[in-house]
């Protein structure tokens, strides 16, 4: 079974559209969205629309959470608040609905799916270093074979075993027997790793492997969007960047 793992949309309609152009191509069976639909970027029903139209299950990210009334946001800062209020004015009824319903967590057999850290999920803990990764050492007989994790938008993979907590670097690894994997996705509509082009994971199951996949979409006309909406000129010039 092939697995395409998506998260932290943002927002991003032209990257979500490449994203699962390329998704398709690759001949995913399944697809499975971590959360954070909506937030920094300017067509967030476009967005709801696309996701719930081909996502087996779509998880609560922490700006999803925000705009539909499941957390306190007022210690975000003022341009990314200013940004949820905005989403949360021009997203339908039926999409707000859909956001307030979304689940935390979601497992396939030993496959696992989290927004942020899977201990406390409904904390948006972040998981990007080997530090942070080591905090999950206790707790490593109740996770699954590989947790899929969103939220730092970074492209960052870690295996648990043998009492060590080690990085794995390659863009495709096969998931060895005997260890625990975390693996963060990155991000479709929104990448931090200074490379712009969207990004998202395949699992294969029964090749036990993960890929990260980079693809193009039109910058130019996701950051137009952003300059033309009451949102803050930042969200836009940091798509040509990818931080």
């Amino acid at each position: 079974m092939r697995i395409a793992v998506i998260s932290d949309i943002h927002s991003n309609i032209e990257a979500l559209t490449e994203v699962l152009r390329v998704a398709e191509h690759q001949k995913v069976d399944r697809f499975v969205s971590l959360g954070d639909i909506v937030g920094y970027g300017a067509s967030p029903n476009p967005c709801c629309e696309l996701v719930r139209s081909v996502a087996e299950i779509t998880l609560l990210g922490n700006h999803d959470a925000a705009v539909a009334g499941r957390m306190d946001y007022s210690y975000y800062y003022d341009a990314a608040r200013h940004a949820l209020d905005w989403s949360a004015n021009v997203l339908s009824d039926e999409n707000l609905a859909w956001l307030r319903s979304l689940p935390y967590t979601y497992r396939i057999g030993e496959v696992g799916f989290c927004h942020g850290s899977p201990i406390d999920p409904k904390a948006y803990e972040y998981i990007f270093a080997l530090e942070q990764a080591r905090e999950l050492t206790p707790y490593v007989a109740e996770l699954p074979e590989v947790t899929f994790i969103g939220h730092s938008h970074l492209c960052r993979a870690f295996a648990i075993g043998n009492g060590e907590v080690n990085d794995v670097v390659a863009q495709k690894f096969v998931l060895r027997k005997g260890y625990k994997y975390i693996v963060s996705v990155g991000s479709v509509g929104q990448p931090r790793d200074y490379d712009n082009r969207a990004c998202f994971v395949i699992c294969d199951t029964d090749a036990r492997t993960v890929e990260y996949l980079r693809v193009e979409y039109d910058i130019e006309t996701s950051a137009q969007k952003i300059f033309d909406a009451d949102l803050a000129l930042n969200f836009g010039k940091r798509l040509f960047l990818g931080v």
